[in-house]
């Protein structure tokens, strides 16, 4: 049975990032056009890429926390930024303990 949200709208899955195809990211700055700098939850800085399908759709901010997907080449350095998440979803991974991963990086990178 679907989840329903408060006014009775279906509420679609949270993505969950897995640890080998896709991670918890923060953006950290805009570099123009459809790239952003994200510290990831590995500790790694990447350049993103967000697709077309997102940028019109969803509009991101820096502070952010998104889903990346790293590039199967240049795996540390480069991805593709999936999913944005809203207020509600952050709330679910925090609960899940998703939240704690990232929040290490970004104390250990000193942002």
């Amino acid at each position: 049975m679907p989840k329903r949200g408060r006014e009775g709208e279906e509420r679609k899955e949270v993505p969950l990032p897995d640890n080998k195809e896709t991670m918890l990211g923060v953006i950290q700055q805009f570099l123009g056009y459809d790239r952003a700098r994200v510290l990831c939850a590995d500790g790694k800085v990447r350049l993103c890429r967000i697709p077309g399908r997102l940028k019109k759709r969803m509009w991101m901010k820096v502070g952010d926390v998104v889903l990346v997907a790293p590039w199967e080449f240049q795996r540390d350095e480069r991805g593709d930024i999936i999913y944005r998440y809203s207020g509600g979803e952050l709330q679910e991974l925090e609960e899940k303990g998703f939240l704690a991963e990232l929040k290490r990086a970004i104390e250990s990178a000193g942002v």
